[in-house]
């Protein structure tokens, strides 16, 4: 199970020192998408020559001209690429062929859609899937009964993330259960004390 730290919503010098430090402390490296639309592709290259040891995920966001956007996040340096499960089947399909071709991988973000919809996107065998809520709606709901619902009702889905509000005691339950592939998780490391301690603390319950 691997630990996604996003950065978002800071300056690239800033995103810079956190992702240097970062930097083999966790699995993933999310370049947030304000920092995408606030640094452009410049972000990613800057970024990746300083994480050597941890994957590089682009929150893109992507949901039109998905080809183009994708070649674009994996040639400066990407490894993870982002969708919106909203996007049209063929941009979906787009950006899932361009991932292949760079070994990387799209992730479909699943905000604001329902099962049916979901349903009717999750052939996608080698994506993962972002469970995913909106920071707009400030919406308090349970990741576990999120996770498992999905579960339930998109069985043969192999790759699944999720983001917002993890704890400790979520991250914890989430690996007990062995419920998910990837945790997300933002401010609660980027704003602590110490980032890499808390990283490494995370890092614990989800091994643990």
């Amino acid at each position: 199970m691997k630990l996604q730290v996003a950065l978002d919503r800071i300056s690239l010098d800033e995103a810079i020192k956190l992702s240097t430090k970062l930097n083999g402390n966790v699995g993933i490296i999310e370049i947030g998408t304000s920092l995408i639309k606030d640094y452009g592709n410049s972000a990613i290259e800057k970024i990746a020559e300083v994480t050597p040891d941890s994957k590089i995920l682009i929150d893109s966001k992507t949901i039109d001209e998905g080809a183009y956007e994708f070649n674009q996040a994996f040639r400066h340096g990407a490894d993870i690429v982002t969708v919106m499960g909203a996007a049209s089947y063929q941009t979906l399909a787009a950006c899932y062929e361009v991932a292949k071709q760079y070994n990387g991988t799209m992730m479909i973000d699943l905000l604001n859609l329902n099962h049916k919809q979901i349903a009717a996107i999750d052939n996608f065998s080698e994506a993962v899937y972002l469970i995913h809520h909106s920071v707009d709606a400030n919406e308090k709901v349970s990741a576990i009964a999120e996770i498992e619902e999905f579960q339930s009702l998109h069985e043969h889905v192999e790759h699944i993330a999720i983001a917002g509000g993890i704890d400790y005691n979520a991250a914890s339950e989430i690996s007990q259960q062995n419920l998910a592939d990837i945790v997300v998780v933002g401010s609660k490391i980027t704003t602590s004390k110490s980032i890499v301690e808390t990283a490494k603390k995370f890092m614990e319950v989800l091994k643990a």
